[in-house]
C-alpha cells in the first residue's frame, strides 16, 4: 500500500466519533492500555472496544503488545495492550510536498556556520509567536493573567496545535506531542529552539508574562513545556 492511500485508510478508520474518542484516551495514556481500560474509559463494552480498537491497530495507528500494563496485576496471560503506532497521517488533495521544502530550510540553516541564520530563525520564530499569542488574547479577552490561567489559556491554544498538552501540576503543562517531528530528530538543537521560541513568543503576545517556556527534552514528547515562571522572571 502506498504511504497516501495508508494515510487515507487511516483517516478513514478515525472518521467515526467513537474511534476518535478510544484514540485521544490512547494517545493521553502513559502508556499501552488494555480493553477494559479504553472500554471503562468511555463507556462500551469490553467487545465493543476490542473490535474498535482492533480496526485501528489494523490501519496502523495502534501498535499492541502483551505487557501487562502498570498497574494491572492479574494471574494468567498478560492483557492485550494498545499503544499509540507514531503513524504521521497527513492527507492533502491534490498531493503536496511542504515536508520536503520544511526539510530543506532545516538542513539549510544548520549546515551553515554562520550564527546569524540560526538567529534569524529563532527571531521569526519569537515574532509567529507572538502574532498567535496577541490573537489568542484578541479572542479571549482574559484581562491580568496569573500563571495558572495562563497555562489554561495556552493549553486550548497547543490543544489546537496538536501538542497534545498534559497538566501534571497548576502550574506545569507538559506536551506530549511534538507537531515538528521529523525535523526535530533530524536537527534537534535548531528546531527545539524554534519550538522553544515560538512558544515564548506565544506567551509574550497572550500578556503571559507569569508563565515561561523552558527546554526540557524527554522521549517520546515534546522538548518544550510550560511552566510558572520565577518570581525572577
Amino acid at each position: 500500500m502506498s504511504s497516501d492511500s495508508a494515510a487515507i485508510a487511516a483517516v478513514a478508520v478515525l472518521a467515526e466519533d467513537l474511534r476518535r474518542r478510544i484514540y485521544a484516551v490512547i494517545r493521553r495514556a502513559d502508556g499501552p492500555v488494555t480493553r477494559d481500560q479504553v472500554a471503562a474509559a468511555v463507556g462500551i463494552s469490553r467487545k465493543l472496544a476490542a473490535f474498535h480498537l482492533d480496526k485501528m491497530a489494523a490501519a496502523g495507528l495502534l501498535r499492541t503488545s502483551f505487557a501487562r500494563p502498570a498497574g494491572l496485576r492479574r494471574a494468567g496471560r498478560a492483557p492485550k495492550a494498545y499503544a499509540p503506532a507514531g503513524l504521521d497521517v497527513q492527507v492533502s488533495i491534490p498531493h503536496r510536498e511542504h515536508a520536503v521544502l520544511a526539510g530543506i530550510l532545516v538542513d539549510a540553516v544548520a549546515a551553515t556556520s554562520d550564527p546569524a541564520a540560526s538567529q534569524a530563525a529563532l527571531r521569526v520564530a519569537g515574532d509567529r509567536g507572538r502574532e498567535l499569542g496577541q490573537a489568542e488574547r484578541a479572542a479571549t479577552r482574559p484581562g491580568r493573567l496569573g500563571a495558572e490561567r495562563a497555562l489554561t489559556l495556552a493549553s486550548g491554544f497547543l490543544e489546537r496545535s496538536g501538542f497534545e498538552p498534559v497538566r501534571p501540576g497548576p502550574a506545569l503543562l507538559r506536551l506530549r506531542n511534538c507537531p515538528f517531528q521529523p525535523l526535530a530528530a533530524q536537527a534537534p538543537a535548531l528546531v527545539c529552539g524554534i519550538n522553544q521560541a515560538l512558544l515564548a513568543g506565544f506567551l509574550a503576545g497572550l500578556g503571559a508574562a507569569s508563565a515561561t517556556a523552558v527546554l526540557n527534552p524527554s522521549p517520546g514528547a515534546c522538548c518544550v513545556e510550560l511552566r510558572a515562571a520565577s518570581p525572577a522572571h
